[in-house]
Formats: C-alpha cells, structure tokens, sequence
C-alpha cells in the first residue's frame, strides 16, 4: 500500500521505527518528517500529510505528535480528509469500518510501538463497511466549511 507518514518532533522516534517497519513489509512510504527532535511546529507536518493524501500521492496517512490530539485536529480541518486519533487497535477497526478514517493520528509520546504497531495493522487492513456508514461519513464533507 501507498503510505504518507509525518511527526512532529515529539513523535520522531515512533514514526522512524514505523517507517522502517513499514517498508521491510513492502508498503511503499513517502516520510514527510519531521527528521529530528529538533522542536517544529505539527500543523506543518500535518498539513503536508493531508495535501499528499487528497493528491492521490498515498492511499492512507499516519500522523504522529505527542499526543496525537493536535494532529488529528490539524488534519480534520482539511475537506477529504477523516482522521482519527487512535489509542488502542479497537479503536482503528471502528475507524475503518465505521468512519471510513483515511488518516491515523497516534501519540508518540503515549503509545508504545508494539501497541502502534498493532494499531496500523488493522489501519491497514480493515475495509469500510459502507451501508449506513456511508451514508453518514457523506454528511462529513457536506458539512465542512473548506
């Protein structure tokens, strides 16, 4: 699968480990950054993720801070785009299901990589369900104001 990730600073560490597994599994991944621990600002790195996703560049996203809460925030702003701030793999599979979530939202500094980990493989593999849902995750661009 095409892959777009981006982190703050504050979430580096995860998003390299993540980047690396990712490709030893043959995903193909566009890494945005942030490529240090050096401070940067996250909507930055959250805004380059949601304009490669909505330009076809990657199929799904996966955005990494602190938290992870300003991330999805940032990236909620943007029409197309559903992120979701995921804190156990659960909560990924109702995401995906449900909400047709094309961006991951995690905390670097909250979640582990194991738990990360299981988190993205079922970002990954989980379908949309459609249906009701559909009808429901429709009303989502119909409401944004940009």
């Amino acid at each position: 699968m095409n892959l777009v990730l981006a982190s703050d600073h504050a979430g580096f560490h995860l998003k390299e480990q993540l980047v690396s597994r990712l490709e030893s599994e043959g995903h193909q991944v566009l890494d945005l950054g942030a490529f240090s621990t050096e401070s940067v600002d996250y909507t930055d790195y959250a805004q380059a993720l949601c304009r490669a996703v909505l330009e076809g560049k990657a199929q799904r996203g996966i955005l990494i801070c602190n938290s992870g809460v300003g991330m999805s925030i940032a990236a909620n702003r943007f029409k197309g785009i559903r992120a979701a701030l995921c804190l156990f793999p659960r909560m990924a599979y109702y995401a995906r299901r449900h909400n047709d979530a094309n961006v991951l939202a995690m905390g670097g500094g909250t979640t582990g990589f194991f738990t990360a980990s299981e988190i993205v493989d079922v970002f990954l593999s989980e379908e949309f369900e459609g249906g009701r849902h559909k009808r429901r995750t429709d009303k989502f661009d119909s409401a944004a104001v940009n």
